[in-house]
């Protein structure tokens, strides 16, 4: 396995320290936090980060998050388990990390509204936005995740 590239606090502080107060921002925002570690786990799904899916899978159930809901997260729209804000959340959530493939289109914007404030779509727009950042961070300077040697192969 690749060793770590750099470790971002040590190497760039102020930048860092921004990234965190972004990312306290969004925490106090007031979107539901279990949807917040949803958004991050789908986002970091659908950009193979090993590291966030670590973390945030840890963090989702320390918050009570189901094993079956994690499981499942996959396949949100063939399962009954989401409500119909994590649905909302999570169709926006694929939109903004697969920008490279297509733009959203106007109806998963459309899906946000009976669900969400404008305040809550800046704020959920941001969390994605935050959370694919975080990836790229993690995925180019080769973060490790921590092992449970008693689980491991």
């Amino acid at each position: 396995m690749p060793a770590e590239r750099a470790y971002p606090p040590d190497i760039s502080p102020d930048v860092y320290k921004a990234l965190g107060g972004a990312e306290m921002a969004i925490k106090a925002s007031g979107l539901d936090p279990a949807l917040i570690e949803l958004v991050k786990m789908r986002a970091s799904q659908i950009n193979g980060c090993a590291y966030c899916l670590d973390m945030h899978s840890r963090d989702a159930r320390r918050r009570g998050e189901t094993e079956q809901r994690l499981y499942l997260l996959n396949a949100w729209r063939e399962s009954s388990l989401y409500s119909g804000a994590e649905r909302a959340a999570l169709a926006w959530t694929e939109a903004l990390t697969g920008l490279a493939h297509a733009h959203p289109g106007e109806q998963a914007y459309q899906d946000l509204l009976p669900h969400f404030s404008p305040k809550a779509i800046v704020d959920l727009t941001a969390l994605v936005g935050m959370i694919n950042l975080w990836n790229r961070l993690a995925i180019g300077l080769r973060y490790i995740h921590p092992v449970d040697k008693t689980a491991a192969a």
